[in-house]
């Protein structure tokens, strides 16, 4: 009887192991599809920001601060390492804002607003920056899973000594937590 006993454990212990670490290939995989997907978004908002600044030079020709601004904020965010997620996330920021003054000088050349192709880029743009924020969104909602799995028993015996580790967030600059933690000061 004992020799059927401990056979059986002995499956059962390698069953646990191979679905354990099955679970933790498929949540990483997730993870890493998820910032796959932000890659994505963020790479077709680089491909617009080229045509968005000829559409706008032709309107506003005296406006080179802000063009330079949009131009080196794009550079910094192609130039960050891919696995630097918090030099990425704030270089992504600093080309939001950079965008978003753009937008604001915009707003001074009344044809520019009326131009087709400009509110066309402004709306791929627009659509861009909301699918980055699902993708981002996605990406956290997934490495929360992956490292919950990797931290929870009994997986968490077994995942250190398998080579899996924690993913880091995708989140924002400390100087954006800090201006969220201001209430704004609102007049009318």
């Amino acid at each position: 009887m004992i020799l059927w006993v401990i056979p059986v454990i002995i499956v059962l212990i390698l069953i646990w192991l191979w679905a354990t670490y099955n679970g933790l290939i498929k949540a990483r995989l997730r993870a890493n599809e998820a910032l796959s997907d932000i890659t994505v978004q963020e790479k077709r908002r680089l491909d617009l920001i080229p045509n968005l600044i000829e559409t706008v030079k032709g309107y506003a020709k005296h406006e080179k601060s802000t063009f330079e601004e949009v131009t080196k904020a794009r550079t910094a965010v192609m130039n960050t390492p891919e696995d630097n997620l918090s030099k990425r996330a704030e270089n992504e920021n600093m080309l939001s804002g950079a965008l978003k003054s753009l937008f604001a000088v915009s707003e001074n050349y009344p044809d520019l607003k009326a131009n087709e192709n400009f509110l066309n880029l402004q709306n791929e743009l627009t659509d861009t920056e909301d699918k980055i924020q699902a993708a981002r969104r996605f990406y956290n909602g997934n490495v929360r899973d992956f490292n919950m799995k990797l931290q929870v028993f009994p997986t968490n015996m077994i995942g250190g000594t398998l080579g899996f580790k924690d993913y880091d967030f995708y989140d924002v600059s400390e100087d954006e937590k800090e201006a969220v933690k201001k209430a704004p000061n609102v007049k009318f």
